[in-house]
């Protein structure tokens, strides 16, 4: 696997990619041209600069999170082709820059839900978190005045300011989308683009949504093992694949995280491992990526993505606030630091084990 982690770009992002070097076993970058607005065709310029830029630090670009669906794509309106064959050419310039992989989803109108961005936890650092109760006594514009305020200052990524002015018009946009229709919407996406997928050999993962349930009436069609397994089989090429997001699946209790894993084996391109915490039914909180300080087993996580034979980039995802930093909610450096070398240290405890938990005759010959 190759240890990476998410990085937004100058003037968006507080942590340095010379910080990001520093922590052990990080050797690559997830990133995107943050600002770039959904539709929108990726010159080649903006994408050798950024590549050049993580190079100089001693980094790759492992992949980029992401390459933003544009909305016509997603209900399916009569300009989604033109906005499809933009996205084919961005595709095709990342493969010139030697970028394989696209990380993406396809939730309709919010990326991602929260309705704390920094919830006191009893060690003192604060997180974020999700409450239902919340959610069903507000109306979606109280909940992004809500994210807004609580935003720091920060462009928070699915929550640019230039989509929330425009709410209303999406909320119309998706009237009558239900999730039958967005899967047809998906496939129609899919069959277009893999041909360049295939041409340049870019690995194409599709994000669970968050949380794994619908909001505000939204459709949700990656939210468990059966809609993963009926989102692969769309399209029966490996470049079609799945973004294995611990915290989004996670959301939902029944989810069996390792097993769905295991059922995708050979489709996981990419893979998000964090901890949450659940406080009762959809009310969950982020947590360290420790297993003890949350309701998942990351041993369990990462041993299921070894024996599936996953080599792909995994990355810590969402950390909390501690230690007193000001950070965008979710992506200060010191909790995924932490939640690297913590996941590093996982890895190198499976693979010096075999099976059945003892050491190999080699690390035992090593530990004499």
């Amino acid at each position: 696997m190759q240890m990476t982690m998410r990085w937004f770009g100058h003037g968006y992002d507080q942590v340095t990619l010379e910080q990001i070097r520093q922590v052990p076993g990080v050797t690559g970058i997830i990133t995107t041209l943050y600002g770039t607005l959904p539709g929108e065709i990726w010159e080649k310029e903006a994408i050798l600069s950024l590549k050049d830029k993580a190079e100089s630090a001693g980094l790759f670009i492992a992949g980029i999170e992401s390459v933003n669906i544009h909305d016509a794509i997603k209900t399916g309106s009569p300009e989604r082709d033109r906005y499809i064959d933009n996205y084919i050419t961005t595709l095709e310039r990342l493969g010139e820059a030697d970028i394989h992989l696209v990380c993406y989803n396809f939730m309709p109108v919010f990326d991602w839900t929260r309705t704390d961005l920094a919830k006191k936890r009893t060690d003192g650092s604060t997180t974020m978190a999700y409450d239902q109760k919340i959610i069903d006594t507000i109306d979606p514009d109280a909940m992004t005045n809500s994210i807004s305020a609580q935003s720091k200052g920060y462009v928070l990524a699915g929550w640019e300011p230039e989509r929330l002015g425009r709410l209303q018009e999406l909320f119309a946009m998706y009237k009558g989308i239900d999730q039958e229709r967005l899967f047809d919407n998906l496939q129609y996406f899919i069959k277009r683009i893999m041909p360049v997928c295939d041409a340049y050999n870019i690995n194409m993962a599709i994000h669970p949504d968050d949380p794994a349930w619908p909001v505000f009436g939204l459709p949700r069609i990656v939210t468990d093992k059966e809609k993963l397994l009926r989102v692969i089989s769309l399209e029966d090429d490996v470049h079609h694949g799945v973004t294995l997001c611990t915290g989004s699946l996670g959301t939902n209790p029944a989810n069996d995280i390792p097993g769905i894993i295991r059922a995708l084996k050979g489709r996981i391109h990419f893979a998000h491992v964090r901890n949450l915490r659940h406080n009762g039914p959809g009310n969950f909180e982020e947590s360290a990526h420790l297993s003890a300080d949350g309701s998942l087993d990351m041993f369990a996580v990462m041993k299921a993505l070894c024996d599936t034979g996953f080599d792909g980039p995994v990355r810590p995802d969402h950390g909390r606030a501690i230690w007193g930093e000001e950070a965008m909610p979710g992506y200060g450096l010191y909790d995924r630091a932490l939640g690297a070398s913590y996941l590093n240290g996982i890895l190198e405890a499976i693979e010096k084990m075999n099976h059945d938990g003892t050491l190999t005759g080699k690390e035992q010959y090593a530990s004499e």
